[in-house]
């Protein structure tokens, strides 16, 4: 083959591998456009058959992870790599990337867990993997928690589900668990009769099941009172606050006290001789 004909053969393959290379941006582009469509369509078409948005949003992202991947292999056969033989190699690197990455195929099991068994869903607020927050998405390898002061935190799937999962909002009700401290000369019918009235005024405290105001210990400086009133899950810190302030404000108005711990000092003096003369027992009120 002559210099012409090399010339014309490259000029050739050049035209052709560039205009191979334009359809196979081409393909990922539009492929790309058209997983983000489809994506959207799967995730109205399983939001109309009433899924759980936990349940969705998980689906939604491995569907578009597979599609991705069909776009990516059908662009690179357009150049005119065979995808088979692509296909087999990236099977026996995933093999050993699959050793090198157990700790994301171990998050990915935990979401597929998650899924499974629902311990928590969209919009719960829960305890877990060593934060708290409520759970605004959960993807493929993390969980995305806001917490109450508005910070984002991305926890591995595997590392929720290897503890013990809280989940406050589980129940649509809870009981408020508050400790009250009065003093022993306090009447104690009086106490009682106060707590009740405080909690009656409550709206929001539930009838049923009924609150639990008892007698609960006799401590070194006071006497300790448990007070448990149920509420919708949603009025749980407000109703905590506010009884806090009531019971305190009544407490002032009927003359109960709130003690605070007391120590008995006993202050001896010595003679020349190093035993003890006289005594006196003097109480000094000290906090701790």
């Amino acid at each position: 083959m002559d210099t012409q004909g090399v010339l014309n053969y490259l000029q050739t393959a050049g035209t052709s591998l560039a205009l191979n290379l334009i359809a196979a941006i081409a393909i990922f582009i539009i492929g790309r456009w058209v997983a983000k469509l489809l994506h959207g369509v799967a995730l109205k078409g399983m939001q109309r058959s009433n899924l759980e948005p936990l349940l969705v949003k998980f689906l939604g992202n491995i569907l578009y992870a597979l599609l991705l991947i069909f776009v990516v292999l059908a662009a690179i056969s357009r150049i005119g790599i065979q995808t088979a033989s692509l296909i087999a190699v990236i099977g026996a690197a995933g093999l050993a990337v699959g050793f090198a990455l157990q700790g994301s195929l171990a998050n990915f099991a935990a979401g597929v867990m998650v899924i499974i068994f629902r311990p928590y869903k969209i919009g719960d607020y829960v305890e877990a993997g060593g934060v708290a927050g409520m759970i605004e998405d959960v993807q493929i390898f993390t969980t995305e928690l806001k917490t109450a002061d508005n910070r984002k935190i991305m926890v591995p799937n595997g590392q929720m589900m290897a503890g013990a999962i809280t989940n406050y909002s589980a129940h649509d009700t809870r009981r408020v668990d508050l400790v009250v401290s009065v003093g022993y000369e306090d009447d104690i019918d009086t106490v009682r009769r106060v707590l009740e009235e405080v909690i009656a005024e409550d709206e929001r405290v539930l009838e049923s099941p009924a609150p639990n105001i008892r007698m609960n210990a006799m401590a070194d400086s006071s006497i300790d009172w448990i007070v448990r009133p149920w509420v919708n899950a949603v009025d749980y810190w407000d109703v905590y606050w506010d009884l806090t302030e009531k019971i305190k404000r009544r407490f002032d108005q009927e003359g109960i006290s709130i003690p605070f711990p007391q120590r008995d000092v006993h202050i001896y003096h010595h003679g020349n001789n190093g035993q003890p003369e006289q005594s006196s027992g003097i109480e000094a009120v000290a906090k701790h």
